[in-house]
Protein backbone atom coordinates (compact mmCIF):
# COMPACT_ATOMS: atom_id res chain seq x y z
CA UNK A 1 0.00 0.00 0.00
CA UNK A 2 3.06 2.69 0.95
CA UNK A 3 4.85 1.19 -2.22
CA UNK A 4 3.81 0.35 -6.05
CA UNK A 5 6.48 -2.55 -5.52
CA UNK A 6 4.16 -5.07 -7.79
CA UNK A 7 4.37 -7.83 -10.23
CA UNK A 8 2.07 -9.64 -12.11
CA UNK A 9 2.29 -13.02 -13.51
CA UNK A 10 0.37 -15.84 -15.35
CA UNK A 11 -0.13 -19.42 -14.10
CA UNK A 12 -3.00 -21.22 -16.63
CA UNK A 13 -4.87 -24.23 -16.64
CA UNK A 14 -7.28 -26.54 -18.76
CA UNK A 15 -9.44 -26.39 -15.59
CA UNK A 16 -11.00 -23.91 -13.11
CA UNK A 17 -10.05 -25.62 -10.29
CA UNK A 18 -6.49 -26.54 -11.54
CA UNK A 19 -4.05 -27.37 -11.03
CA UNK A 20 -2.05 -24.33 -12.34
CA UNK A 21 1.05 -24.27 -13.53
CA UNK A 22 3.37 -20.60 -13.69
CA UNK A 23 4.20 -19.59 -17.07
CA UNK A 24 6.03 -16.60 -15.07
CA UNK A 25 6.14 -12.68 -14.51
CA UNK A 26 5.55 -10.32 -16.90
CA UNK A 27 5.19 -6.97 -15.63
CA UNK A 28 7.00 -5.15 -12.87
CA UNK A 29 6.80 -2.08 -11.11
CA UNK A 30 8.89 -0.11 -8.19
CA UNK A 31 12.45 -1.04 -8.90
CA UNK A 32 13.88 2.24 -7.34
CA UNK A 33 16.60 3.41 -9.17
CA UNK A 34 16.49 1.10 -12.10
CA UNK A 35 15.32 1.10 -15.26
CA UNK A 36 11.64 -0.02 -15.51
CA UNK A 37 9.40 -1.43 -18.31
CA UNK A 38 9.37 1.23 -20.84
CA UNK A 39 13.16 1.67 -20.52
CA UNK A 40 13.45 4.16 -18.50
CA UNK A 41 14.06 5.32 -14.70
CA UNK A 42 11.24 4.13 -12.84
CA UNK A 43 9.30 7.36 -11.46
CA UNK A 44 6.20 6.38 -9.33
CA UNK A 45 4.87 9.89 -10.43
CA UNK A 46 4.50 8.46 -14.41
CA UNK A 47 4.82 5.00 -13.82
CA UNK A 48 2.52 2.57 -12.47
CA UNK A 49 1.61 0.28 -9.81
CA UNK A 50 1.29 -2.83 -11.55
CA UNK A 51 -1.17 -4.04 -9.81
CA UNK A 52 -5.46 -4.88 -10.29
CA UNK A 53 -5.57 -6.32 -13.65
CA UNK A 54 -8.79 -7.19 -15.27
CA UNK A 55 -9.02 -8.28 -19.17
CA UNK A 56 -11.67 -8.34 -21.75
CA UNK A 57 -12.58 -8.63 -25.22
CA UNK A 58 -12.47 -6.43 -28.49
CA UNK A 59 -15.96 -7.34 -30.96
CA UNK A 60 -13.02 -8.65 -32.88
CA UNK A 61 -11.49 -10.90 -30.41
CA UNK A 62 -8.67 -8.66 -29.78
CA UNK A 63 -7.38 -9.46 -25.75
CA UNK A 64 -7.22 -6.56 -23.50
CA UNK A 65 -5.37 -5.38 -19.72
CA UNK A 66 -6.13 -2.22 -18.03
CA UNK A 67 -4.46 -1.98 -14.98
CA UNK A 68 -2.94 0.30 -12.26
CA UNK A 69 -3.32 2.22 -8.71
CA UNK A 70 -2.37 5.48 -7.44
CA UNK A 71 1.00 5.98 -8.54
CA UNK A 72 1.41 6.70 -12.55
CA UNK A 73 -2.37 6.03 -13.01
CA UNK A 74 -4.10 3.15 -14.83
CA UNK A 75 -2.98 1.92 -18.35
CA UNK A 76 -3.88 -0.35 -20.75
CA UNK A 77 -2.13 -3.29 -22.65
CA UNK A 78 -2.81 -5.35 -25.65
CA UNK A 79 -2.46 -8.85 -25.32
CA UNK A 80 -1.97 -12.23 -26.89
CA UNK A 81 -4.90 -14.38 -27.35
CA UNK A 82 -3.03 -17.36 -27.32
CA UNK A 83 -0.75 -16.85 -24.69
CA UNK A 84 -2.64 -14.41 -22.32
CA UNK A 85 1.12 -12.48 -22.58
CA UNK A 86 1.11 -8.79 -23.53
CA UNK A 87 2.63 -8.14 -27.44
CA UNK A 88 6.52 -7.03 -27.24
CA UNK A 89 7.26 -3.88 -27.11
CA UNK A 90 4.46 -2.05 -25.24
CA UNK A 91 6.40 -0.78 -22.27
CA UNK A 92 3.36 -0.45 -19.75
CA UNK A 93 0.94 -0.14 -22.70
CA UNK A 94 -0.89 3.64 -22.91
CA UNK A 95 -1.58 5.59 -20.36
CA UNK A 96 -5.29 6.58 -19.97
CA UNK A 97 -5.95 8.29 -16.70
CA UNK A 98 -4.25 9.32 -13.02
CA UNK A 99 -0.36 10.42 -12.60
CA UNK A 100 1.20 12.00 -9.67
CA UNK A 101 -0.24 9.38 -7.08
CA UNK A 102 -3.97 10.61 -7.64
CA UNK A 103 -6.10 8.20 -6.09
CA UNK A 104 -7.71 6.65 -8.87
CA UNK A 105 -7.58 2.72 -9.14
CA UNK A 106 -9.93 -0.31 -9.45
CA UNK A 107 -10.57 0.39 -13.41
CA UNK A 108 -12.58 -2.19 -14.77
CA UNK A 109 -13.55 -2.14 -19.15
CA UNK A 110 -16.44 -3.64 -20.42
CA UNK A 111 -17.33 -2.90 -24.24
CA UNK A 112 -21.21 -2.45 -25.35
CA UNK A 113 -22.53 -3.39 -28.49
CA UNK A 114 -25.12 -1.31 -28.42
CA UNK A 115 -23.46 2.14 -27.87
CA UNK A 116 -20.17 0.64 -29.32
CA UNK A 117 -18.41 2.17 -26.55
CA UNK A 118 -15.89 0.95 -24.38
CA UNK A 119 -16.65 2.37 -20.71
CA UNK A 120 -13.83 2.44 -17.98
CA UNK A 121 -14.95 2.52 -14.36
CA UNK A 122 -12.59 3.22 -11.79
CA UNK A 123 -12.57 3.91 -8.04
CA UNK A 124 -11.39 7.74 -6.90
CA UNK A 125 -10.50 8.47 -3.44
CA UNK A 126 -9.46 6.13 -0.67
CA UNK A 127 -11.52 2.93 0.53
CA UNK A 128 -11.62 3.64 4.27
CA UNK A 129 -15.03 4.44 5.54
CA UNK A 130 -13.36 8.19 5.70
CA UNK A 131 -12.10 8.36 2.60
CA UNK A 132 -14.61 9.20 0.30
CA UNK A 133 -14.53 6.35 -2.20
CA UNK A 134 -16.85 6.87 -5.29
CA UNK A 135 -17.37 5.19 -8.98
CA UNK A 136 -17.48 7.06 -12.02
CA UNK A 137 -17.02 5.78 -15.64
CA UNK A 138 -15.77 7.25 -18.59
CA UNK A 139 -16.19 5.81 -22.52
CA UNK A 140 -13.98 5.59 -25.38
CA UNK A 141 -14.53 4.27 -29.31
CA UNK A 142 -10.89 2.22 -29.09
CA UNK A 143 -10.09 -0.19 -25.92
CA UNK A 144 -6.67 1.58 -25.64
CA UNK A 145 -8.73 4.84 -25.44
CA UNK A 146 -8.44 7.37 -25.57
CA UNK A 147 -11.31 7.49 -22.62
CA UNK A 148 -13.42 10.79 -22.19
CA UNK A 149 -15.41 11.88 -19.40
CA UNK A 150 -19.34 13.96 -20.07
CA UNK A 151 -17.36 17.07 -20.59
CA UNK A 152 -14.92 15.96 -23.12
CA UNK A 153 -11.96 16.01 -20.97
CA UNK A 154 -9.43 13.30 -21.76
CA UNK A 155 -9.08 11.15 -18.56
CA UNK A 156 -5.02 10.80 -19.53
CA UNK A 157 -4.90 14.69 -18.35
CA UNK A 158 -6.52 14.11 -14.93
CA UNK A 159 -4.46 13.76 -12.31
CA UNK A 160 -2.68 14.99 -9.33
CA UNK A 161 -0.93 18.32 -8.88
CA UNK A 162 2.52 17.09 -8.00
CA UNK A 163 3.01 20.77 -6.14
CA UNK A 164 0.05 20.24 -3.81
CA UNK A 165 0.14 17.77 -0.54
CA UNK A 166 0.20 13.69 -1.77
CA UNK A 167 -3.28 12.39 -2.35
CA UNK A 168 -4.64 15.85 -3.98
CA UNK A 169 -8.28 15.04 -4.43
CA UNK A 170 -9.47 18.29 -5.64
CA UNK A 171 -7.76 18.22 -8.88
CA UNK A 172 -9.33 14.97 -9.81
CA UNK A 173 -13.09 15.20 -8.35
CA UNK A 174 -14.83 17.51 -11.16
CA UNK A 175 -13.79 14.75 -13.48
CA UNK A 176 -14.82 11.57 -14.55
CA UNK A 177 -19.04 10.92 -14.33
CA UNK A 178 -19.56 10.20 -11.19
CA UNK A 179 -21.90 6.82 -10.76
CA UNK A 180 -22.55 6.52 -7.29
CA UNK A 181 -20.73 7.90 -3.88
CA UNK A 182 -21.59 8.52 0.04
CA UNK A 183 -25.14 8.83 -0.16
CA UNK A 184 -28.31 7.77 2.45
CA UNK A 185 -32.08 7.97 1.88
CA UNK A 186 -33.79 9.03 4.72
CA UNK A 187 -36.09 6.20 7.00
CA UNK A 188 -34.48 4.12 6.62
CA UNK A 189 -32.48 3.17 9.19
CA UNK A 190 -29.44 3.32 7.47
CA UNK A 191 -29.63 0.30 5.30
CA UNK A 192 -30.79 2.28 1.76
CA UNK A 193 -27.36 4.14 1.35
CA UNK A 194 -23.49 3.63 1.08
CA UNK A 195 -20.36 4.93 2.55
CA UNK A 196 -17.34 4.64 0.36
CA UNK A 197 -18.48 2.29 -2.60
CA UNK A 198 -16.14 0.89 -5.12
CA UNK A 199 -13.71 -1.13 -6.71
CA UNK A 200 -16.16 -2.37 -9.01
CA UNK A 201 -16.61 -4.90 -12.03
CA UNK A 202 -19.36 -4.58 -14.94
CA UNK A 203 -21.07 -7.17 -16.47
CA UNK A 204 -23.56 -7.55 -19.26
CA UNK A 205 -25.77 -10.61 -19.97
CA UNK A 206 -25.71 -11.69 -23.11
CA UNK A 207 -29.13 -13.39 -23.50
CA UNK A 208 -31.33 -10.25 -21.81
CA UNK A 209 -28.90 -7.30 -22.63
CA UNK A 210 -28.80 -6.53 -18.93
CA UNK A 211 -25.77 -4.30 -17.56
CA UNK A 212 -24.77 -5.31 -13.83
CA UNK A 213 -22.24 -3.34 -11.56
CA UNK A 214 -20.59 -5.46 -8.21
CA UNK A 215 -18.97 -3.21 -6.47
CA UNK A 216 -18.11 -3.34 -2.18
CA UNK A 217 -19.00 -0.97 0.06
CA UNK A 218 -19.47 0.55 3.43
CA UNK A 219 -22.34 1.43 5.61
CA UNK A 220 -23.59 4.47 7.62
CA UNK A 221 -22.89 3.82 10.86
CA UNK A 222 -21.30 0.88 10.45
CA UNK A 223 -17.79 1.46 10.32
CA UNK A 224 -15.23 -0.69 8.40
CA UNK A 225 -17.78 -3.24 7.86
CA UNK A 226 -18.51 -3.77 4.63
CA UNK A 227 -20.41 -6.19 1.92
CA UNK A 228 -20.82 -6.47 -1.49
CA UNK A 229 -23.62 -5.19 -3.74
CA UNK A 230 -25.39 -5.68 -7.03
CA UNK A 231 -27.03 -3.06 -9.25
CA UNK A 232 -28.42 -3.23 -12.51
CA UNK A 233 -27.73 -0.18 -14.85
CA UNK A 234 -28.60 1.47 -17.92
CA UNK A 235 -27.71 3.27 -20.97
CA UNK A 236 -29.33 6.45 -21.14
CA UNK A 237 -30.27 8.69 -24.19
CA UNK A 238 -26.83 10.11 -24.42
CA UNK A 239 -24.96 6.90 -24.06
CA UNK A 240 -23.74 6.87 -20.66
CA UNK A 241 -24.51 4.48 -17.78
CA UNK A 242 -26.79 5.09 -15.06
CA UNK A 243 -26.89 3.14 -12.22
CA UNK A 244 -29.96 1.66 -10.21
CA UNK A 245 -31.04 3.60 -6.79
CA UNK A 246 -32.26 -0.01 -5.76
CA UNK A 247 -29.82 -3.58 -5.33
CA UNK A 248 -30.87 -6.22 -7.55
CA UNK A 249 -33.67 -8.40 -7.76
CA UNK A 250 -34.69 -10.99 -10.31
CA UNK A 251 -38.63 -10.26 -11.20
CA UNK A 252 -40.16 -13.24 -10.73
CA UNK A 253 -44.43 -13.47 -11.20
CA UNK A 254 -44.69 -16.87 -8.72
CA UNK A 255 -48.63 -16.84 -9.79
CA UNK A 256 -48.18 -16.67 -13.69
CA UNK A 257 -44.46 -17.92 -14.69
CA UNK A 258 -45.20 -17.46 -18.86
CA UNK A 259 -44.66 -13.80 -18.37
CA UNK A 260 -42.34 -12.69 -19.88
CA UNK A 261 -39.29 -10.21 -19.15
CA UNK A 262 -40.43 -7.14 -20.89
CA UNK A 263 -44.14 -7.41 -19.03
CA UNK A 264 -42.51 -7.72 -15.69
CA UNK A 265 -39.98 -5.20 -16.11
CA UNK A 266 -43.10 -2.45 -17.86
CA UNK A 267 -43.02 0.59 -16.29
CA UNK A 268 -46.79 2.36 -17.13
CA UNK A 269 -46.55 6.38 -16.80
CA UNK A 270 -49.38 6.38 -14.97
CA UNK A 271 -46.89 4.89 -12.24
CA UNK A 272 -43.95 7.35 -12.46
CA UNK A 273 -45.68 10.26 -11.44
CA UNK A 274 -45.69 10.78 -7.24
CA UNK A 275 -43.46 11.19 -4.15
CA UNK A 276 -39.67 10.18 -4.51
CA UNK A 277 -37.01 10.85 -2.07
CA UNK A 278 -33.94 12.19 -4.15
CA UNK A 279 -30.38 12.10 -3.76
CA UNK A 280 -27.96 14.14 -6.32
CA UNK A 281 -24.20 12.45 -5.51
CA UNK A 282 -22.61 15.81 -6.84
CA UNK A 283 -18.73 15.52 -7.89
CA UNK A 284 -17.16 16.14 -4.32
CA UNK A 285 -14.75 13.02 -2.82
CA UNK A 286 -15.39 13.82 0.80
CA UNK A 287 -16.90 11.46 3.94
CA UNK A 288 -19.86 13.34 3.58
CA UNK A 289 -22.86 11.47 3.53
CA UNK A 290 -25.29 12.63 1.23
CA UNK A 291 -28.85 13.15 2.51
CA UNK A 292 -32.21 12.75 0.08
CA UNK A 293 -34.72 15.70 -0.13
CA UNK A 294 -38.30 15.45 -0.60
CA UNK A 295 -39.80 16.24 -4.14
CA UNK A 296 -42.99 15.14 -6.37
CA UNK A 297 -43.17 14.24 -10.03
CA UNK A 298 -46.50 15.63 -10.57
CA UNK A 299 -48.80 14.21 -13.78
CA UNK A 300 -48.92 17.48 -15.20
CA UNK A 301 -45.03 17.16 -16.31
CA UNK A 302 -43.80 20.21 -12.81
CA UNK A 303 -41.45 19.06 -10.49
CA UNK A 304 -42.28 20.15 -7.17
CA UNK A 305 -41.39 20.13 -3.10
CA UNK A 306 -37.70 20.42 -2.09
CA UNK A 307 -37.14 21.60 -5.83
CA UNK A 308 -38.83 22.99 -8.97
CA UNK A 309 -38.49 21.83 -12.53
CA UNK A 310 -40.38 19.81 -15.03
CA UNK A 311 -40.05 16.11 -16.32
CA UNK A 312 -41.37 13.59 -19.21
CA UNK A 313 -41.28 9.92 -19.82
CA UNK A 314 -40.92 7.53 -22.82
CA UNK A 315 -43.27 4.36 -21.54
CA UNK A 316 -41.05 2.30 -24.52
CA UNK A 317 -37.60 2.92 -24.18
CA UNK A 318 -38.46 3.75 -20.36
CA UNK A 319 -35.94 6.99 -20.64
CA UNK A 320 -36.91 10.06 -18.93
CA UNK A 321 -36.25 13.62 -18.59
CA UNK A 322 -36.16 15.49 -15.77
CA UNK A 323 -35.24 19.37 -14.82
CA UNK A 324 -34.10 19.83 -11.22
CA UNK A 325 -33.58 23.34 -10.27
CA UNK A 326 -32.79 24.28 -13.63
CA UNK A 327 -30.25 21.31 -14.48
CA UNK A 328 -31.31 18.95 -16.91
CA UNK A 329 -31.19 15.16 -16.40
CA UNK A 330 -30.79 12.05 -18.98
CA UNK A 331 -32.03 8.78 -17.16
CA UNK A 332 -33.82 5.60 -17.09
CA UNK A 333 -36.97 4.60 -14.99
CA UNK A 334 -36.90 0.78 -13.90
CA UNK A 335 -38.74 -1.15 -11.29
CA UNK A 336 -36.10 -2.35 -8.47
CA UNK A 337 -36.41 -4.40 -5.42
CA UNK A 338 -36.50 -2.09 -1.55
CA UNK A 339 -35.15 -4.22 0.70
CA UNK A 340 -36.85 -1.67 3.17
CA UNK A 341 -40.52 -2.02 1.93
CA UNK A 342 -39.83 -5.61 1.21
CA UNK A 343 -41.68 -5.16 -2.34
CA UNK A 344 -40.27 -3.59 -5.94
CA UNK A 345 -40.48 0.01 -6.46
CA UNK A 346 -39.90 2.31 -9.30
CA UNK A 347 -37.12 3.95 -9.04
CA UNK A 348 -35.17 6.56 -11.66
CA UNK A 349 -31.66 7.44 -12.35
CA UNK A 350 -29.91 10.01 -14.58
CA UNK A 351 -26.85 12.07 -15.22
CA UNK A 352 -26.44 15.82 -16.18
CA UNK A 353 -24.53 17.03 -18.68
CA UNK A 354 -21.58 17.52 -16.38
CA UNK A 355 -22.05 13.92 -15.42
CA UNK A 356 -23.86 14.03 -11.99
CA UNK A 357 -26.21 10.98 -10.89
CA UNK A 358 -29.02 11.84 -9.62
CA UNK A 359 -31.35 9.13 -7.87
CA UNK A 360 -35.18 9.10 -6.83
CA UNK A 361 -36.75 6.38 -5.09
CA UNK A 362 -41.09 6.32 -5.47
CA UNK A 363 -42.14 6.65 -1.64
CA UNK A 364 -45.88 6.78 -2.00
Amino acid sequence: GDSPLSAMGIATSWNVEGAYSNQGIFLRSGMWGQTSEDGTIFDALVHPNTVDPEVFSDPNGGLWMVYGSYSGGIFVMELDPSTGFPYSGQGYGTHVMGGNHARIEGAYVIYSPETGYYYMFSSFGGLGADGGYNIRVARATSPAGPYYDANGTNMANVKSNPSLPLFDDASISPHGVKLVGNHLFSGTNNVLGYVSPGHNSAYRKADTGQYFVVFHSRFPNRGEEHEVRVHEFHINADGWPVVSPLRYAEKIDSNNANRSRAELEAVLASEVAGSYQLVNHGKDMSSNIKGSSDIQLNSNGTVSGSASGSWSFNESSRDMSVAINGVNYQGIVSRQWNQVRNRFEVVFSALSADGTAVWGIKSN
